[in-house]
């Protein structure tokens, strides 16, 4: 038996495990495969936007899958990879299969498959102890990968649930500006200082979602007008005309702390997420343009984390 087969399958195996547990539970999404996969899914569909514009909305579920499947395909080569140096001589073999001609890393692949996917066909099955306990450990693996798969898309769903509805809000905002024909910065100082402080806390509860699942920049609004990149400008302007020199202090101040939640938001997209742009108007305009059919991807050199 050659240990460096092991040795190499142990190191695919651990990697790929450190990539999911990064993603699920790390405060700071420190993913590494999943951000290349995804960023690489979001290179392409920007590219196509121009002539297919729907693929801009397909990015995030498609980079969802494509991170799954890498995870997959990675446990599944890193397992195979273990098993690799135990064939034929580790193995029982069906009468109707020669070990001879089954003992290739084709067929470590398909045990490991197996394995993974807890079909357990039986033609080909471990004869030592040891590799009798790494076929079921690896069924765990498999296992533990289904949930950890629906518990990510559940979190990614729930933070998008999150934002469109934050988005939603602002997004009614400036209807009932439109419909009242009056700016909301006129209307009743409290009214407004409460609304403003609805605004900080959903913006800042976004930004974290942001960081700790930054696919999610990656699922678009169906909605264009309802998008939150695109009503950003909308809740600046209601930053200014709060915090004028005439307004009551305690305006002012929601007013500033929105602003500074802006900013904020702004550098979690240039910094962690590649968005261009020196000033937080400029990043924002970027973000927007990103979210749209044809917009530019972020830099997928950049780190996620």
């Amino acid at each position: 038996m050659d240990p460096v087969w092991v040795i190499l399958g142990a190191a695919v195996i651990v990697a790929t495990l450190r990539d999911i547990v990064a993603t699920l539970f790390h405060p700071l999404g420190r993913s590494h495969i999943g951000r290349w996969v995804v960023g690489t899914v979001s290179w392409v569909g920007h590219r196509l936007s121009a002539r297919f514009p729907p693929a801009t909305v397909l990015i995030g579920p498609i980079g969802y899958i494509a991170v799954v499947a890498s995870w997959a395909a990675l446990l599944i080569v890193g397992w195979a990879l273990v098993f690799y140096p135990f064939l034929p001589e580790g193995f029982s073999y069906d009468s109707g299969l020669v070990p001879d001609r089954n003992a290739g890393f084709d067929t470590a692949l398909y045990i490991s498959l197996v394995d993974l996917t807890s079909l357990g066909y039986g033609d080909i099955s471990p004869d030592g102890s040891l590799l009798r306990i790494l076929g079921p450990v690896e069924t765990l693996f498999g296992l533990s990968l289904v949930t950890a798969s629906v518990s990510w898309l559940i979190s990614i769903y729930n933070t998008i649930s999150r934002r469109d509805a934050f988005a939603h809000e602002v997004h009614l905002s400036r209807k009932a500006e439109e419909r009242l024909g009056e700016k909301l910065a006129d209307a009743d100082p409290e009214l407004l200082e409460r609304l403003l402080g609805s605004f900080t806390r959903q913006l800042v509860a976004t930004r974290r979602d942001l960081i700790h699942f930054p696919i999610t920049i990656h699922f678009r609004s169906e909605d264009e007008e309802k998008a939150l990149s695109g009503l950003m400008p909308f809740l600046g302007g209601l930053v200014d005309e709060a915090t004028g020199p005439s307004r009551p202090h305690a305006l002012r101040v929601r007013g500033e702390m929105l602003r500074m939640a802006m900013d904020d938001f702004a550098d979690t997209l240039r910094e962690r997420l590649g968005i261009d742009g020196e000033t937080t108007e400029a990043i924002l305009g970027h973000y927007d343009a990103h979210q749209r059919p044809g917009g530019s991807p972020p830099d997928i050199s950049l780190p996620w984390g």
